[in-house]
């Protein structure tokens, strides 16, 4: 049962999301993709994603411990500071220190982590900024 409601909250919730994708204003230079294409390929995954557990529910599913519960506050704290800072911070430096503590979270050692996180970070950078031209937030350093 559980499972099913949770396939039921992010149809919900993807629906939100290209609801809100679909009002994002197009400005008079047209692209061939469009502003709106990747938030419509995000919704669209996450309904795709929605619906498996509405129809293939686990039987007994298993939940976290404390511990995992736990987890998963950091988590959703990490994505939301993330969210916070990202305008003040950039892209760039926001972005290497999420994925540093979400890596870390999952097990990787801090060093690891860190490395990755920065990795990530600027990866992401030269692949959407750089290279298709998008833009990103820009930090204190204007990167």
């Amino acid at each position: 049962m559980s499972d099913r409601i949770f396939g039921v909250v992010c149809l919900l919730l993807a629906g939100f999301y290209i609801y809100s994708a679909s009002s994002i204003e197009l400005g008079f230079i047209e692209t061939p993709v469009g502003p709106r294409a990747f938030p419509y390929i995000i919704g669209a995954v996450l309904a795709l994603g929605g619906l498996y557990p509405i129809f293939v529910p686990d039987e007994r599913p298993d939940w976290p411990d404390m511990r995992g519960v736990i987890e998963i506050v950091f988590a959703t704290a990490v994505m939301i500071a993330y969210a916070m800072v990202l305008e003040e911070f950039g892209f760039v430096i926001s972005t290497a220190i999420a994925a540093a503590l979400l890596g870390w979270r999952l097990g990787t050692p801090p060093l690891w982590a860190a490395i990755s996180g920065v990795l990530i970070s600027v990866g992401i950078y030269v692949i959407f900024h750089l290279i298709l031209g998008l833009s990103l937030a820009r930090g204190p350093w204007g990167f």
